[in-house]
């Protein structure tokens, strides 16, 4: 009896021991697997508890204009967060954190409970309020360093720079477009962390980014001023909606000055309105109205059909083309085509189309550009409209001829216009001329690009004489001419066309686009000016807005008056809108 239950006993030993022996194996040999097998994939995931990767990108680059001023530049600022583990009275907190930051308490209150280990309070706050928080002597409070844009000129040239987004990618214009040559790249590091979340110890071998590239304008600060300046005192004084200026070598295509009212503040981009952050030089069309006679002349000249003159009835201020009537706010009867631009004649310019026929008319407008986009280093440009002339009536030719029927930007009108002072040829318009990187050395050039030849020689110097004739006495344009110095211009004055594609009674689009010195143009600039109250024509409220450009920019280049002698020395100071 006994033997059996020693038999028995050791039995179940032995049972014991090989369940055991095979547990000890198993894990063994588990070990054995994590050891050799797993090592990196167990030391990454251990590496999680305690490290945290973060991103540090370069200094975004900094925008220059053309004489290497600053326009838009990054600074170092402070953003504020907390630990919300460590906030021991929330109460407290929320009271004194809400007042010196100006924020709400409530949401304020549900970042101070979250159990999200670290949550950002408010981001690229000012020095004032980072003192002030710091002299709450606050439990559980994290600073961390940040960079922030900066527009040192405010205002100026806002719509054309654009600006930064609180992470530094550009959100508009330049600043946009030329986001990833701007931005810094990116090094990563790793913060060692404890149980709370809380960084206590860096990677001391980080990489860090390096600075972004730096953009170079053709934007001259002080013409850009000085257009601004011009723009804002024509809107107050006729009450108008907004502004536009556009200031050009017909030479190169290379911009100096976009100016646009109402003005905005990138550094506080989001306490204005989102229709005024856009480059409506480039991004909206309007129908031109009588600025669109000097290149029905130039078809007519480049078609052979007409010379300067040429001589065609205008009614005496009446013309009917079928059920339709043409108008003239003048009545005249006789008028050679130099004479049809000079005094704007509607009819004029419709005989004047009906003569050369649509295709002539309609390849000329192609040439200088019109129904295309321009190509320029801006977002959201606009490429007009110009239907094709095979789906032209009469009534289409006719108001194309005096600038309805035909949608057109403002970068479109005043390149088309240049070509007329470059002798003919188009030229790419463009607003960056060099980038560089963080040491100053050139990585990229921008220059002078010939798009086509719009129109002969001959024809741009006829249209030359013609658009000078529209500045002397008895033209349309006589107030658009500075004292000394030769201008060729046009005036225009467009109605609105609403959203049901009818002329809206009562609201006008004023302009004027023109250069000088005539003789040898050195600048090109288009005046805008949209629903101008009192007097709505484009001799009146655009002209004399060109002519306080010119003649102030032509003597900040040093360009002398007629027949002065010696060098023109002119310092504007610091007069930017700082």
């Amino acid at each position: 009896m006994k033997s059996n239950e020693d038999k028995s006993i050791k039995l179940r030993i032995l049972l014991v021991g090989i369940v055991f022996s095979l547990c000890l194996s198993v894990i063994g040999a588990r070990a054995i697997h994590l050891q050799y097998f797993c090592e990196s994939w167990l030391s990454q995931k251990a590496a999680d508890q305690y490290e945290k990767s973060y991103i540090s990108r370069g200094q975004r680059g900094t925008i220059y204009d053309t004489n290497h001023r600053e326009m838009a530049v990054s600074i170092d600022v402070s953003s504020i967060a907390v630990y919300p583990p460590k906030i021991k009275d929330t109460r407290k907190a929320v009271k004194a954190l809400s007042g010196v930051l100006n924020i709400d308490s409530r949401a304020l209150k549900k970042k101070l409970e979250s159990k999200k280990p670290f949550v950002w309070v408010k981001r690229q706050v000012t020095p004032k309020e980072t003192e002030a928080v710091k002299a709450l002597k606050l439990d559980g409070i994290a600073f961390r360093s940040e960079r922030k844009r900066f527009y040192p000129n405010r205002t100026l040239a806002a719509q054309v720079i654009g600006f930064s987004g609180i992470d530094g990618q550009g959100l508009e214009g330049i600043e946009f477009n030329y986001n990833a040559f701007l931005e810094g790249d990116a090094g990563n590091y790793k913060v060692l962390k404890d149980a709370l979340g809380r960084g206590f110890d860096g990677d001391k071998n980080m990489t860090p980014g390096y600075s972004g590239n730096n953009l170079i304008l053709t934007i001259d600060r002080t013409i850009q001023y000085i257009s601004e300046k011009a723009l804002e005192e024509a809107v107050l004084e006729f009450s108008a909606k907004s502004g536009m200026v556009i200031v050009m070598v017909p030479e190169t295509g290379a911009i100096l000055a976009q100016a646009h009212v109402p003005f905005f503040n990138p550094n506080a981009f989001n306490r204005f309105k989102k229709e005024l952050w856009r480059n409506r030089g480039i991004t909206d069309q309007f129908e031109p109205g009588s600025t669109m006679k000097i290149f029905s002349a130039a078809a007519a000249l480049e078609s052979g059909s007409s010379s300067p003159s040429t001589i065609f009835f205008c009614e005496n201020g009446a013309y009917s083309i079928g059920k339709n009537v043409v108008h003239d706010i003048h009545p005249r009867g006789w008028l050679s085509l130099q004479q049809i631009v000079k005094y704007s004649s509607n009819i004029g310019a419709v005989k004047v189309g009906e003569l050369m026929g649509f295709e002539a008319l309609y390849n000329t407008l192609r040439n200088f550009g019109f129904g295309e986009k321009t190509g320029i280093d801006s977002p959201g440009e606009t490429a007009g409209s110009l239907a094709h002339y095979k789906r032209w009536v009469k009534i289409d030719a006719g108001n194309i001829s005096f600038g309805q029927g035909i949608s057109v930007s403002a970068l479109q009108l005043i390149s088309a216009t240049s070509a007329i002072a470059n002798g003919g040829i188009l030229m790419k318009p463009y607003i960056v001329q060099a980038i560089t990187d963080h040491n100053g050395r050139i990585v990229k050039c921008f220059g002078p690009k010939i798009v086509r030849r719009a129109v002969s020689t001959n024809t741009a110097r006829a249209l030359i004489r013609i658009m000078k004739s529209v500045t002397s006495e008895g033209g349309t344009g006589i107030k658009g001419a500075p004292e000394g110095y030769t201008v060729g211009g046009k005036t225009g004055t467009a109605q609105k066309v609403n959203e049901k594609g009818t002329y809206e009674e009562g609201q006008y689009v004023a302009s004027f686009v023109g250069f000088a010195p005539a003789e040898k143009p050195e600048i090109s600039i288009l005046v805008m000016i949209d629903e101008p109250q009192k007097n709505h024509y484009g001799g009146i409220v655009a002209a004399p807005v060109f002519k306080k450009i010119a003649r102030e920019t032509l003597q900040y280049m040093n360009i002398l008056p007629n027949g002065k002698a010696g060098r023109l020395v002119v310092s504007r100071g610091n007069e930017e809108r700082i």
